[in-house]
């Protein structure tokens, strides 16, 4: 399965999640042989849970299908920069890549804001791999919140 149809997938989840009324943001989390093993998209909102981020619902999953709080070798595929919530799970978890589509210049954790793999403290930092479907990603985040002003 080609990268691009994880993000695809992702992109879906985040869409799925715009039709929720949830922040358009899907994840999509592959196991080192290629296999989706949990996809969802952002449910902070039906759930009644701040950290329904769509990157912990797919890390929550994951985990317990695999009986362990680390993923090695595992690839994550999320339509927008994770906050640094998440991407102290991430570090946590031991991702092995994480590919995202928008960056997130007000809340992201990665590459702006406090860059969370930057820090000593971070215990393990993915390959990092941004910008991809970015500009589809950043068009879903922008329609969802132009039809709420």
């Amino acid at each position: 399965m080609r990268f691009t149809s994880h993000m695809d997938l992702a992109l879906e989840e985040a869409r799925s999640a715009a039709a929720r009324g949830e922040v358009p943001v899907g994840a999509v989390l592959v196991d080192p042989s290629g296999r989706v093993v949990a996809s969802a998209g952002n449910r902070t909102r039906e759930l009644n849970d701040p950290s329904a981020h769509a990157e912990v619902l797919v890390i929550r999953q994951a985990c317990a299908a695999a009986g362990s709080e680390r993923l090695p070798g595992h690839d994550l595929y999320v339509t927008l920069e994770p906050c640094p919530f998440c991407a102290a799970l991430i570090a946590a978890t031991r991702i092995a890549r994480l590919y995202y589509g928008a960056g997130d210049p007000k809340s992201g954790g990665v590459a702006q804001g406090p860059r969370i793999f930057s820090h000593a403290q971070a215990h393990h930092v993915p390959e990092i791999y941004d910008g991809l479907a970015g500009d589809e990603a950043a068009q879903l985040l922008k329609a969802f919140f132009a039809a709420r002003r």
